[in-house]
């Protein structure tokens, strides 16, 4: 549950091309951040049935000459700290170089598994030459090619081998586990003490699967649910780009460990790129999620139009997804703090619900009979019967068309607004399929 694999190098190896291999995509979290583009690289990666987290640490360099080494060195350290397996990639062509030397000195100190990989060996020669990498003392180098995937199949067989394995699940299945995340400052803290309250003898902690996922058992007014706290943020005194980096590292385990994600936004400063960030974190994991403004009682004006046009603002950000509740709350005050234990619990039964086959073709057949798919090429799609798929991680609805293949995003959409509009799923993603009848 919630495996971490780091990338580290120098720059110009070729992480992200892994990286972008390991996912499959082109590009994970981008935040444009002060003129440099930096790739805040996260993204899911699956390998014979084993799903991990693959953080690419390359976009947090800073560039410039006196700091890139000591920028390096963090980077790596932090690696170390918070991955379960760490791919240390150097370059062929180059031989070893002396930043390569520096982090293998950092690397052979941990007592995390490093894999060397030894990358651009996009012939055999290049394999030849590989062997001088053995002088890190690292181990056997893994020759690849990120950018035409030779040898990745090999590194990702051994990457999987050495995960740890999960531990049995030491909390009770059946009970939701919400995960209150944000922004360093969000008020996060304040708000799990306001929920606590004093009375900490209500509270059992459980240490979680992970080292650092302690779920905290609630029982209170009614409620009955885990909070998952990333324990120990440690309070680094580290540049404030570090502490936005740990804060999306600790969140990543966080939020693959719950059910319920509720963000933290603080009132005061709306809604930033990092909130973003998270958001995207909680959509790639398909989590269910609950929006809370914290800090309500600091805004001046709290009339019903500045949270309207507030409210608005966060949707109009978080789009397509915009179906889930928006809380105004003060952790201070204690003001509606209840309301987001309501939503978090509301939302989390919305994403075990089950609508009756016969409910929704009965609602469902006749809206797409005046609506039916746009024709392609003169062709008519048909969707004669649908279902939601049982035992499904998020609720899952399958239209049934001659044509599926032609059937696009838009009307995708469309589907599911339908579904929104007649049963409540609020707070929590939908899939659609469509499938050959």
């Amino acid at each position: 549950m919630g495996n971490i694999v780091a990338i580290v190098g120098r720059p110009n190896v070729g992480k992200s091309t892994l990286f972008n291999r390991l996912t499959q995509t082109r590009h994970a979290i981008v935040s444009n951040e002060a003129g440099t583009t930096r790739d805040r690289q996260y993204g899911k990666s699956e390998w014979v049935g084993h799903e991990f987290s693959v953080i690419d640490t390359g976009g947090w360099v800073v560039n410039s000459d006196d700091i890139f080494e000591e920028e390096i060195r963090k980077q790596v350290a932090l690696a170390t700290e918070e991955a379960d397996v760490i791919l240390f990639m150097v370059d062929v062509k180059n031989g070893v170089t002396d930043l390569d030397e520096a982090v293998a000195g950092i690397l052979r100190r941990t007592k995390k598994p490093v894999l060397l990989v030894a990358n651009k060996a996009d012939s055999n020669e290049w394999i030849y030459s590989s062997a001088e990498f053995y002088s890190l003392g690292l181990g056997d180098p893994y020759c690849v090619s990120a950018a035409t995937g030779a040898g990745t199949g090999d590194l990702l067989d051994k990457v999987v081998s050495i995960l740890p394995k999960s531990t049995a699940e030491t909390t009770d299945e059946l009970i939701p586990r919400f995960a209150i995340v944000g922004r360093p400052n969000a008020g996060k803290s304040s708000m799990i003490n306001a929920f606590i309250g004093e009375e900490r003898h209500i509270v059992t902690d459980i240490a979680g699967t992970t080292r650092d996922s302690i779920y905290t058992r609630y029982t209170k007014f009614g409620f009955d649910f885990y909070l998952v706290d990333t324990a120990g943020i440690r309070k680094k005194n580290k540049v404030s780009e570090d502490l936005e980096f740990y804060s999306v590292m600790r969140s990543i385990r966080a939020i693959e460990n719950s059910d319920v994600c509720v963000l933290m936004i603080d009132a005061t400063r709306g809604i930033e790129s990092q909130d973003m960030n998270i958001f995207q974190v909680i959509r790639r994991n398909n989590k269910s999620i609950v929006v809370v403004v914290n800090k309500w009682d600091l805004v001046e004006d709290k009339s019903l139009q500045v949270m309207k046009t507030f409210e608005a603002a966060i949707r109009e950000r978080m789009a397509p997804f915009d179906d889930f509740p928006i809380i105004f709350a003060s952790a201070l005050t204690k003001q509606r703090i209840f309301r987001v234990l309501e939503a978090a619990k509301d939302v989390f039964l919305n994403r075990k619900r089950r609508v009756p086959t016969a409910k929704l073709n009965e609602e469902m057949l006749p809206l797409i009979e005046s609506y039916p798919p746009p024709s392609v090429k003169g062709k008519y799609i048909k969707i004669k019967y649908c279902m939601q798929l049982p035992e499904t991680q998020i609720p899952s609805f399958v239209f049934y068309a001659n044509l599926p293949q032609y059937v696009h995003e838009p009307y995708r959409r469309f589907l599911e607004n339908k579904i929104r509009e007649r049963w409540d799923f609020s707070g929590t993603p939908i899939n659609i399929f469509i499938r050959q009848k």
